[in-house]
């Protein structure tokens, strides 16, 4: 579903894609299934994957958006912008916590949770460690 956007030449856009108002999509993009866009411009050549939602953002060019990204955007009071940065990279499963800036040529790590800037050319890792507590599912009452 389209509304009130624009979609350029040689985009494409999945089936199931919700594309809200002020939604910009430029030359050579590519929308995956499931993808929601709201007051968002997506660059020339830039790639979201499915199962995504970008609102109130600006993503540079060739941008590479993995599955299942959120750019959240509402704090309960207002909506924050977000702004992604020329030849970045965004792993599948991480949470874009606006107002943040993503600088060209920056990478974040899959399953973070970015709340703040990144610099150019670096790589965000935001996530907790693994920690397994061995035996401790025996008292969980809903696995016995």
């Amino acid at each position: 579903m389209i509304e009130s956007s624009h979609v350029k030449k040689a985009a494409d856009v999945g089936p199931f894609a919700h594309l809200r108002p002020n939604a910009e999509i430029g030359e050579g993009a590519h929308i995956g299934n499931f993808v929601e866009v709201k007051n968002a411009e997506i660059g020339n050549h830039t790639k979201v994957g499915h199962l995504t939602y970008v609102g109130d953002a600006t993503l540079g060019e060739d941008i590479n958006v993995g599955c299942g990204v959120v750019f959240v955007n509402y704090d309960g009071k207002q909506k924050h912008h977000t702004k992604v940065g020329a030849h970045s990279f965004i792993g599948s499963n991480s949470n874009i916590v606006a107002p943040v800036t993503i600088e060209d040529h920056s990478s974040i790590a899959a399953g973070s949770t970015i709340t703040n800037d990144v610099p150019e050319y670096a790589l965000a890792i935001a996530r907790a460690r693994q920690v397994n507590k061995e035996g401790y599912a025996k008292k969980l009452p809903y696995l016995n």
